[in-house]
């Protein structure tokens, strides 16, 4: 019924809330939320990457300082650290991201333009989609894999704030808003609850993430393009264009395609028998596992 679904909403908040934090940096705001009862906070990278200082601003109002234990540009992730008295801390649980779908039910909470302990509410709206994340060092451009997409508002301050099922799992970390006004257009994007357990651990434990790269460059198989090297019309896959000299898929002996015809080269189907149909699977996988 209606109210049910209305005591959900509310029984949720209540158990949440206490976990989630505002995070205050130079003339800035993000979000948060406790991860351990070590006092590991995880938030975004770019919520902290340019910060003299961090608060960590608890739902009570206690307020301490925090320092970086380490960020990940290519996951748009980091994690904090603060001193807090024992008990104080009420981590939340990660859930499964590979098991989400369309339509599920989904809770944002967090510090929109500085409002904290703000909930808003929607739907996962689209799953497997890419991101554009920061620079990386040698001019490129981070893609984030598997990136979840939701209607539930997301604002400037709810960055790094998590993104919940109705069980208080998290299921994601509010990463972005897709807005030319920076303000919510029904279209928000978080970092998969999946991703944050691998990245997490290794930035506690070393301060930095070891990424894992194959060295290719290459091409989506369409039907047409199956058709063109004389494959059945479904297969899918992607067709290696490039392959970096001295990469891993260079030592482990994947083929490019001739550079004068384009044709020739390997097509990854799978990796670990997990089929490949797009280069968010692949990525996906390899980030993931």
């Amino acid at each position: 019924s209606f109210f049910e679904h209305e005591e959900a909403f509310i029984e949720l908040f209540a158990r949440a809330n206490e976990s989630v934090v505002n995070i205050g940096v130079n003339d800035g705001q993000g979000s948060g939320f406790v991860y351990d009862q070590e006092g590991h906070i995880i938030t975004n990278n770019h919520v902290v990457a340019q910060a003299n200082s961090i608060e960590v601003i608890f739902a009570d109002g206690e307020q301490l300082e925090a320092e970086v234990v380490g960020t990940d540009p290519g996951s748009d992730l980091a994690v904090l650290k603060v001193e807090a008295e024992s008990g104080m801390l009420q981590p939340l649980q990660l859930g499964d991201s590979n098991e989400l779908r369309v339509g599920q039910l989904v809770v944002a909470i967090g510090s929109p333009f500085g409002l904290a302990n703000t909930l808003t509410t929607g739907v996962i709206s689209g799953l497997d989609r890419q991101f554009p994340g920061a620079v990386a060092p040698g001019g490129g451009r981070y893609n984030i894999p598997d990136i979840i997409q939701t209607d539930a508002a997301i604002n400037p301050g709810n960055s790094g704030g998590p993104l919940l099922d109705m069980r208080g799992n998290v299921i994601g970390v509010n990463t972005a808003i897709e807005s030319p006004v920076r303000g919510s257009s029904g279209v928000g994007f978080a970092v998969p609850s999946n991703v944050v357990a691998v990245v997490a651990p290794q930035l506690i434990a070393n301060g930095r993430v070891s990424h894992p790269w194959l060295g290719i460059s290459g091409t989506e198989l369409t039907a047409a393009l199956a058709e063109s090297l004389d494959l059945d019309r479904s297969q899918r896959g992607i067709a290696i264009g490039e392959v970096i000299a001295g990469g891993p898929a260079d030592v482990a002996g994947i083929l490019p395609a001739n550079p004068a015809t384009g044709l020739g080269g390997d097509i990854i189907i799978g990796v670990d028998n997990q089929e490949v149909s797009s280069f968010d699977d692949l990525l996906g996988y390899i980030v993931a596992q």
